[in-house]
């Protein structure tokens, strides 16, 4: 699969991209317009839960990379989504306990990519990412995850909180990392596994946080006090894929 064109401009172009069933992630639209063409657009936005972002013509002038915008760009993901009952399915088919990274608000297109990359490499069935506040599947992922997304499925949910109930329902166990937890060495992730990677900033939101049934700290022995994103979840996965095979 290669690497899809992500920016679509034009009302015209967004209108057939919704029309041909195209996976858009956002859609920024000039800030007062109402006519017709632009109501199509924000009615089928929101048929589709698709973020709108209401932004200065400067702002889109920036963004353009034709010049002929008529108010309104979108960005569409450079690779198709799954749904998660996809990802409990490829685990199923492996006969393993499911194993899914669960990521809240990452916004980082190269985290995102670099995760997907150790979802792939440390075995996990599949990746969850939200659909607002966050980076979704483009180009840039695509190519930081070095081919990953060609076999690592990654969904995209409404809501992450509501999910993790979800998925408990089907016995997976959550483990979220924060540097306030339980040391990793010291807690049991064997099993049926959703490991939750908060964003660059803020770590893992509070209400997900509350979802999960552990809470993991990486030992650290430095002077700083936090790892990227990406690390973190390496390191995580790699306590995991290790529990799982003793």
């Amino acid at each position: 699969m290669g690497y899809q064109e992500f920016t679509i401009e034009g009302r015209n172009a967004v209108i057939e991209a919704y029309r041909s069933g195209k996976p858009i992630d956002k859609i920024f639209i000039l800030d007062g317009c109402q006519d017709g063409p632009i109501m199509t657009i924000k009615r089928e936005a929101k048929k589709h839960d698709t973020l709108i972002k209401f932004v200065a013509k400067e702002r889109l002038d920036q963004m353009s990379e034709t010049g002929k915008h008529q108010g309104v760009i979108a960005y569409a993901a450079a690779y198709e989504y799954a749904e998660v009952e996809d990802i409990l399915n490829a685990a199923r088919e492996k006969g393993e306990p499911p194993f899914i990274f669960l990521l809240d608000n990452i916004e980082d297109p190269h985290n995102l990519g670099a995760i997907i990359r150790t979802a792939n490499l440390a075995g996990a069935h599949g990746v969850i990412i939200p659909k607002n506040r966050a980076a979704g599947l483009t180009a840039t992922v695509a190519r930081t995850s070095a081919g990953a997304l060609n076999y690592t499925p990654v969904a995209k949910v409404t809501n992450l909180s509501k999910t993790i109930e979800d998925l408990k329902k089907e016995g997976l166990w959550f483990v979220c990392a924060d540097m306030d937890g339980t040391r990793m060495y010291d807690l049991d992730l064997k099993g049926a596994i959703g490991l939750v990677i908060g964003n660059e900033g803020e770590g893992v939101s509070r209400l997900v946080k509350e979802k999960c049934d552990f809470v993991a700290s990486i030992p650290m022995k430095g002077d700083i006090d936090s790892l990227n994103a990406s690390v973190a979840a390496g390191v995580l996965a790699y306590e995991i894929v290790r529990q799982r095979s003793m």
